[in-house]
């Protein structure tokens, strides 16, 4: 079948056919990462339905709105060829009216972490993510792990207002010499993206630690040995569900998150690993 484009609600009902729908949210300039979220949801429904849609309430003041990359296009061209069913694309003034007072607020949960360096990102991301939910009335959405506190959110969201979604989280994507796929990679020149790969170097450090502890330091020296070039927001180990800093004794699953700028690109990684101290 032909890509339909849909540019609200009354194209998505059209659009609609008879089984279950995946969504997969995305801001567009799409790279392999996203196409692996795509081909995840067409195993698992029978309409893929990809946003795309540069939501400003995520943004903060100083942030990359304006620059974020933009490239509907060929966009369009990765979505034929991963046999998606429909693209919603809408405008922003269909999104949000100029007198809107409602949104959805990440709570306390939404505030640390990442959250911490971008107070009110969560409230926008839950905020999209929601009305998107509402627009395309999904069973299962997408996301990547790669923003596994965003990810954390969003089923935490499902959780507490009993919304009927499945949400499947599918692994980071990397390019050959580690780095995690992101839309803001193409902003890294050569120098900077040597320095970037510092990120996945102290993830990978990390996790081959035993204790949090020894975590925390080995990833923090790998960070270090980059110099002032690399400019650390922050070393995270926290608890998959709730993102509050596991203790020493912790067991079970934790993750290993960091955010930190390189010249003016500020980019996030992340690793799973499994606490065990017995």
């Amino acid at each position: 079948m032909e890509l339909i484009v849909a540019r609200g609600r009354e194209d998505l009902v059209k659009a609609r056919r008879g089984g279950t729908v995946a969504l997969v949210p995305t801001m567009g300039a799409l790279h392999e990462g996203h196409r692996s979220l795509i081909r995840q949801a067409r195993v698992r429904a029978d309409q893929v339905v990809v946003s795309i849609f540069v939501n400003p309430l995520q943004f903060g003041p100083n942030e990359d709105f304006s620059r974020y990359p933009r490239t509907f296009e060929s966009d369009l061209h990765a979505c034929r060829a991963e046999d998606v069913d429909v693209v919603f694309h809408p405008a922003a003034e269909d999104m949000y009216a100029p007198d809107r007072q409602v949104g959805v607020s990440a709570g306390q949960m939404g505030r640390i972490v990442e959250g911490a360096f971008r107070p009110g990102h969560f409230d926008g991301v839950l905020t999209v993510v929601l009305k998107l939910f509402n627009l395309v009335q999904p069973d299962l959405a997408v996301f990547g792990q790669k923003d596994a506190q965003q990810l954390a959110l969003i089923r935490r969201m499902v959780a507490d207002l009993d919304l009927p979604i499945e949400i499947l989280g599918v692994p980071t994507v990397r390019e050959p010499d580690g780095l995690a796929l992101s839309s803001r990679n193409r902003y890294l020149s050569g120098d900077d993206r040597r320095v970037a790969l510092a990120l996945s170097r102290a993830l990978r450090a990390g996790a081959a630690q035993l204790t949090p502890a020894e975590i925390r330091r080995t990833a923090r020296a790998v960070l270090d040995e980059a110099g002032p070039e690399l400019d650390v927001d922050y070393l995270a180990l926290v608890d998959p569900a709730t993102f509050t800093e596991v203790g020493d004794g912790f067991e079970g699953m934790a993750v290993l998150a960091v955010a930190a700028s390189v010249g003016s690109t500020r980019l996030i990684d992340n690793v799973t690993l499994t606490l065990n101290p017995s």
